[in-house]
């Protein structure tokens, strides 16, 4: 999909004067840089899950500035994270606590350095979307809605969700994006109750007609937890779901993580 270069990484440590210069890091870490016998948790939270020959002595520009919950998990071995449950996954959604999602490390990883790569190439991810996900071109007047929520089906795009949370792997992560608004109550940053009934008809008959209900949740993010703020999207994720019925759904569609 994408054939410019990505951006320059790093020199290796064996290029580099063996000297960390990240604020975030410990004073000793570059000390320890040769021992490769050093435990995951007292290295700079950029070299975890790195095979030696790619450690680097400075941060890279994508994992700086990190927030506190990112830096944890990126300096977690993946061998010591657990993936959640379909368990935890309904009780998260049904509490509205989708902020307890997470990636697995190496994934965030490469998540972040992804996202980086998106913004310098289309300048931001809501164009990349648009132009190379949904297919909805490049003009805006493209993207504006032929009716009303969920009234054409023109109007919805149904895809992987390409850097999925670390949950079972029997659970699949998708993403329902409309060129419709799906309105939000401003003094809750949720959707309103008019919005979250069309968005739970339209699930009903989407997804419970060929999945058990209980094999399914949705969710859609708060307005401080989007990636992509500028299109409306929801999450949907169906616990063990016939995959014929996922590819018809999502017309054959592959998650970039799994192209890269």
């Amino acid at each position: 999909m994408l054939h410019s270069r990505r951006p320059s990484m790093p020199a290796p440590i064996s290029a580099l004067d063996k000297k960390s210069t990240d604020a975030d890091a410990n004073a000793n870490a570059a000390l320890h840089f040769h021992d490769q016998s050093l435990p995951s948790e007292t290295l700079p939270y950029w070299l975890a899950n790195l095979p030696r020959s790619q450690w680097t002595a400075e941060c890279p520009s994508f994992l700086r500035g990190q927030s506190a919950k990112n830096i944890k998990s990126l300096s977690t071995p993946d061998h010591l994270y657990t993936r959640q449950t379909w368990e935890q996954v309904k009780e998260i959604t049904g509490t509205n606590r989708i902020d307890r999602f997470q990636r697995v490390p190496s994934e965030l990883r490469k998540y972040l350095e992804y996202m980086a790569h998106i913004k310098a190439e289309y300048i931001s991810v809501m164009r990349f979307v648009v132009k190379e996900r949904l297919g909805w071109g490049d003009n805006w007047e493209e993207v504006k809605p032929r009716g009303g929520p969920f009234e054409y089906e023109e109007d919805i795009r149904i895809i992987y969700n390409d850097w999925p949370y670390g949950v079972d792997k029997d659970i699949i992560h998708l993403v329902v994006w409309t060129k419709f608004e799906l309105e939000d109550d401003p003094t809750t940053d949720d959707l309103t109750a008019s919005a979250r009934g069309a968005i739970e008809s339209y699930v009903q008959v989407t997804f419970c007609s060929r999945v058990p209900s209980e094999q399914v949740v949705w969710f859609k993010n708060w307005k401080s937890l989007k990636s992509v703020p500028g299109i409306e999207h929801f999450h949907v994720m169906l616990h063990r779901p016939d995959m014929a019925f996922v590819r018809e759904i999502t017309r054959g569609d592959v998650p970039l993580i799994e192209r890269l």
